[in-house]
This record gives structure tokens, sequence and C-alpha cells, in this order.
């Protein structure tokens, strides 16, 4: 048994940027890294793209990111975990094993399956998580629907001796507390003393702090002022946790790294979609963050113990996508004078065409980037006076409808407005990307029903 294990932070979402994954390889002394590609939202992207290839449904960076990370891990012994299967982890898979067989490399490759569980939905039926509306309401309309698998198949992949894991949807920080269950020989299923769970808590904590990136180490930090004080974000460091056998952690990041590891990076983070600190809830072990106590030791360095665990729930968490309509948006701009006057009246030209055309929409919503685009309606407009003094306004126009030739035809309604509408300061963006809406159906499912099909597979020698 190791004295420590050392776990870097991957990717936060599909899209992010690799190199730091890469620094903390080559000189942050990890023995694993886990990559958490899928975002809340990032099953309805990749249903898009299964849609249109049914050999898609992962995320792609998993390809590009291992190429350039693998020569570096395999020289070091780094294992890789990472949820870029998304809906088809077996795709992601096959990928890489073309991708390295094109290189001549050789990796253990393991795939995670069972995490689907739409063909048993109808059978089930979950009313919604959070209003309770019954599944009768989308059973016709949904597309996908897939539980967060907790650590046990991933545990259960290094046990078979895998370089690389690749899942389906499994809960974000599952990716770190994994390792840590494998390397350390913790009791997973059935814990039950407050030690056991207790260490299972830490390693959630762990995975918490770890599961975006750049945000653990000073990216997207808000503390009025203090932002400016994080230095060199352009070359930033992605968290590192060292973890004892005790759980113990000491949160930190690659030497000659950009970021900052201090009480109040971690701290934030650590709240970061948190609804209930005392019952942070995960597939393996339900966390008590109360009498968590982060130290700050300098250099990059937090130290955190005290984390408490009860008992893992009985019900997982599902998330559903189901088809929910089709939208379309344009944005374009008016300046000085009366730029605020000019873009009402464009809008209410809009109105005037969906009326007249009879095009049906549940929606038109208007907002104004620079204004009130980012807070809503907690963002009040400047006074009148105010308003008429603007250098330039830019308004957003999205429309949401159940028809699809109303949000393929809402583009048309703008280009005449060129030369016939009130003088605006460039051209129109967006008037060809109507797209269609999936929907989200989170609901809570007996875990015996999911993990009795979960499958690990070692698929490449």
């Amino acid at each position: 048994m190791p004295a420590n294990v050392r776990i870097g932070a991957g990717l936060g979402f599909y899209g992010d940027a690799w190199e730091p994954v890469a620094a903390s390889i080559e000189r942050g002394g990890v023995h694993y890294i886990a990559s958490d590609h899928l975002a809340e939202l990032t099953l309805a992207i990749l249903q898009k793209d299964r849609q249109r290839d049914a050999a898609l449904g992962y995320a792609r960076d998993v390809v590009p990111m291992l190429m350039r990370l693998w020569p570096l891990m395999q020289a070091r012994g780094v294992k890789f975990i990472c949820n870029a299967g998304g809906l088809n982890p077996a795709g992601a898979a096959a990928a890489l094993r073309a991708a390295f067989a094109a290189k001549g490399w050789k990796a253990r490759i393991a795939v995670v399956t069972g995490d689907e569980v739409l063909p048993r939905l109808a059978a089930l039926a979950p009313p919604h998580m959070f209003n309770a509306q019954p599944y009768e309401l989308v059973r016709e309309r949904m597309v996908f629907a897939n539980a967060y698998l907790g650590a046990r198949p991933i545990v259960s992949a290094l046990q078979q001796g895998a370089d690389i894991v690749v899942t389906g949807r499994v809960a974000d920080a599952a990716l770190f507390l994994a390792p840590l269950v494998h390397e350390f020989d913790w009791k997973l299923e059935g814990a039950a003393t407050q030690p056991e769970l207790d260490r299972l808590a830490q390693g959630l904590a762990v995975g918490h702090l770890l599961e975006c990136s750049g945000q653990g180490s000073g990216g997207n930090f808000g503390s009025q002022g203090a932002w400016k004080a994080i230095p060199d974000l352009a070359h930033i460091g992605y968290p590192i946790a060292e973890v004892g056998e005790d759980g113990s952690a000491l949160i930190t990041k690659a030497p000659g790294t950009g970021g900052r590891v201090n009480f109040d990076t971690v701290r934030q983070q650590l709240l970061y979609e948190v609804h209930d600190p005392t019952r942070y809830m995960s597939p393996d072990v339900v966390l008590d963050m109360s009498e968590l106590k982060l130290e700050d030791l300098g250099e990059d360095r937090v130290r955190m113990t005290g984390a408490r665990g009860h008992s893992r729930p009985a019900q997982l968490k599902l998330v559903g996508g189901f088809r929910e309509g089709y939208k379309a948006e344009v944005t374009w701009g008016f300046s000085w004078p009366d730029a605020w006057d000019k873009a009402q009246a464009a809008v209410a030209m809009v109105k005037a065409q969906l009326a007249d055309r009879r095009m049906a929409h549940d929606e038109l919503f208007v907002e104004y980037p620079g204004l009130n685009s980012a807070h809503g309606p907690l963002a009040p407009l400047p006074a009148p006076e105010a308003l008429a003094e603007l250098n330039e306004v830019w308004v957003r126009l999205v429309v949401r409808t159940q028809d699809k030739a109303v949000a393929d035809g809402f583009g048309r309604l703008f280009p005449w407005m060129a030369l016939s509408g009130p003088a605006y300061t460039c051209g129109f963006h967006g008037l060809n990307n109507s797209s269609e809406l999936l929907g989200i159906w989170p609901a809570l499912v007996g875990r015996e029903v999911v993990e009795a099909a979960v499958r690990v597979e070692l698929v490449s020698p």
C-alpha cells in the first residue's frame, strides 16, 4: 500500500484545455489524472452528435488529449480516468484504440457501460426530481437517460490493470475517489463504521475540489478585488491532491505553473454547486462538510481534513433528455445617436412580423448584451436619460417554438431591415442557426436497477 497517492485534475468540461494536465504529469509527480468531460448539459450536446452519426456520442476531445498525454503518462506510469465516453463509451474506446494503433502504441483501455437506462425507463416511469411532474409528459419524447454511477466500476477496471478507464455518466467526484479506494483498499460497498465513511467522505471532498480543472487553483475566482492577485492565469496549473491512507489531503499544483492554491481559492471551489453542505450526495457516500478544516500552509499548499461521511443513498440520480421544440437567435447592434430607441423600434418590427406571418412560438426572449444579459432582472436598466446617451446597444432575440419551420424562418425576418429599418451599426449575427432544444429530466431510481447492468471490459491488451 502506498504512503500517499497523488491525483491531478484533468478537464473540467468538454473542450477544456489539456496543456495544464501535461504540466501536472511532467512536474507534479502525479500517479493518476481524473478528467471530467461531462458538464450537466453535455449529454444533450452529445445526443445531437449521435443523431448525426451513430458512431459518435462521446466527448471527442479525449482522442487528441490522450495523443498528447500518453507518451508523458507511459514514461511515468501515470493512469488516466475519464467520463468522456458520454453516451457512447465503447465508441470512445474504439476511437482511442484506432488512434493508438496508428502510432504503434499499446495501452490497456477499460470501458465502463451500463449507465444508460433509457430502455428501462418506461417501466420505471420516474417523476421529475424537483417538481414531481409525471413521466408520462415526456415518455414519447425522451431520447436519452443516464444514471450517475459511483466509483465501483472504475475500481474494478483498475484492479484489472487498466491504464486508461473510459466511462459514461459517472458522478464527477467518483472519478477521483476510485483510485483512492483502489490504492488504499478502502471499503466501498457496505462501509458502515464512522472511520470507513469518513475516509470515503474525504475522498469525495478531494474529488469535488479537483473536478473543475483550473477553478480549483484560482481560475474563475470571484472574490472582489482578490482575483487580480492570482498570478499568470495564462499558464495556470490545475490542482493536485496528495492523499494519505486516512484520507487527509494536501491540495497543491505543479511547480512553475500559474494560478494560486490558498484558503480562499480552495474554499470557493469547496462550496461550488453545493446545496446543503451537511449532505452533499454522491452514489458512494454522503459528505458532511460542516466540520471540514482547511489549513493554508503557504506556497500553494492547503491541507484538508475533517470530512464526515454518512451511508450512501438507496437511489441514484439520472439525467434524461427529451425533445422540447426548437430555437433560433439573432443579434445585431445600433450606435449613437438614439441607439436605445433604434433597438426598441427594431424589436417592435420583429414582433409585428411574427404576428403578421402567424409564426407560432412559445417565447420571444429579448436581452441587451452589455446591459442586462449577465444578471437579467437583477440588473436594472439605466435611467431613461442615461439610455438616451448610450454609445451603442446590442440586442439579442431568441425565439422558442414547437414548429421547426418557424425556427428555420426566424432569420429571414431580419435582412430586409438592413436598408429599411432603423440605422444599425454592423451586420446581423446568427441568421441561420436554428437548432433543436432538448429538455432535461432529472429523476431518482433504485440503484439496484442500474448497477445490475453495469459492465467493465478491458478492451485492449
